[in-house]
């Protein structure tokens, strides 16, 4: 007869239970590291640096208060790096006040100048441009045809070299360089068994990036101051291309979705590729290109790609909130209203709290709604609270590294636990502080 123990040992052999369970986590990246650097900050791209975000404005580069307004948001919200379009010898006359302006409100992230079609001219033309920028963006696919793209490909580089910048060498799907592409698609017809058109154009891609890197150092411009993109606007052939991609080469690599779109739609696109990629160890630099909603602010796209970095473990920016979904346990809508406030005003407090309080973006918060999960995801949290559902007794019991603190009742139960939060953050962060000082 078999005894209950004898059960649970043939369970656990059936489910292998009795072998190592290995931990997920992202694969180590293998990259050459990049710097952008502008005046004393130094951002490092690639090798052992740690994934960085960037993101892109949106407003008319001519306009140098509202760009350099712009670029703060973006800043402060978390961007590390910040492209501006630069396409018109006006934008270009404007980057070295935007920059100015920057530096005045004690701004320093690193200016990306973004350049299609005429960026030789406008780096030859605008000197203070290609100064105060501390890395260009170059598109093999627009820069000319022929040897007239050769020369003013090798003129960009040269400047960049020169100046000592950083360059982005960005090819896109939606402007690949159509000599190149007929060439191979020519190549590819004559073979006894031909490749699908897709593979030709993954080739194309990787091609167009790996041989414009290549010729950049050939030209000067040093292999760590190269950074690649393929973009592609479809997760799994973005996920094809740089896979493929990161097999033949070891420059520091820009991801990101283009065309992305809007709303939920490119959110949840951009993370299923971006964390695809990135969880394989591919992946140096990210943007999230979002299409902003009638309103929304451009900070949006920052936003997501802090959660996306976060959400893998790869990065710490905010402390996390762990709030539940609610169900007919939890009626009450008190958990979806506190866990929001929470939120917000951890995340509009990080800018201070990151300089005053160390650590605290690792911190964890739990808002939980019932009795089933609360209490247990409470103690597993830094600080977390486990509000009354439907039914229950109008008791919140709140939790502190792991043990029961003390209960809140009443009607300011939001308001209480909103200043044990606070009080939380001062005792831990703010003492470390004070020991290190």
């Amino acid at each position: 007869m078999k005894t209950h123990a004898t059960e649970q040992t043939s369970s656990a052999a059936v489910a292998g239970l009795d072998d190592f369970i290995e931990p997920a986590r992202p694969a180590a990246k293998r990259t050459r590291q990049a710097q952008v650097r502008w005046g004393a900050r130094v951002v490092t791209i690639g090798g052992s640096a740690p994934v960085r975000v960037q993101s892109m404005t949106n407003t008319d580069t001519v306009d140098v208060i509202g760009t350099a307004i712009q670029v703060k948001e973006l800043a402060v919200a978390g961007s590390e790096l910040v492209r501006i379009t630069v396409n018109t010898p006006e934008a270009a006359a404007a980057v070295p006040h935007i920059r100015d302006q920057l530096d005045r409100m004690g701004i320093d992230v690193p200016l990306v100048g973004d350049f299609h079609y005429n960026g030789h001219r406008l780096l030859s033309e605008h000197p203070a441009c290609a100064e105060a920028l501390s890395k260009y963006r170059i598109n093999p696919g627009n820069v000319g045809k022929g040897d007239k793209g050769d020369r003013q490909f090798a003129q960009m580089i040269e400047i960049a070299a020169r100046h000592d910048k950083a360059v982005r060498i960005g090819v896109n799907w939606g402007s690949l360089d159509s000599d190149l592409l007929a060439q191979m698609m020519d190549d590819n017809a004559r073979l006894p068994e031909p490749h699908e058109p897709q593979q030709i154009m993954y080739r194309a891609l990787i091609t167009s990036a790996i041989t414009s890197a290549r010729r950049a150092e050939a030209l000067g411009l040093r292999g760590d101051q190269i950074i690649l993109s393929c973009k592609m606007s479809g997760v799994q052939d973005l996920v094809s291309v740089y896979r493929a991609l990161a097999r033949r080469c070891d420059y520091a690599l820009h991801l990101g979705l283009t065309e992305a779109g809007m709303g939920t739609k490119g959110t949840v696109a951009s993370a299923a590729a971006l964390a695809l990629l990135l969880q394989d160890g591919i992946g140096d630099t990210i943007r999230v290109s979002l299409t902003p909603q009638p309103g929304e602010a451009r900070t949006q796209e920052v936003v997501v790609a802090l959660e996306v970095l976060q959400s893998l473990g790869l990065r710490s920016f905010n402390p996390s909130v762990t709030a539940c979904p609610g169900c007919g346990r939890t009626t009450s809508t008190t958990f979806q209203e506190l866990a929001k406030q929470i939120d917000d005003h951890l995340r509009a407090q990080m800018p201070v709290w990151r300089a005053r309080y160390p650590g605290v973006e690792g911190m964890k918060v739990a808002v939980m709604g019932c009795i089933v999960n609360g209490p247990g995801e409470s103690k597993h949290a830094d600080i977390g609270i486990s509000l009354p559902g439907t039914g229950e007794a109008p008791a919140a019991p709140v939790f502190i590294d792991g043990e029961k603190a003390l209960t809140l009742r009443g009607e300011r139960i939001a308001e209480e636990f909103h200043a044990l939060v606070e009080s939380y953050i001062e005792k831990r962060f703010g003492a470390s502080t004070q020991a290190s000082a």
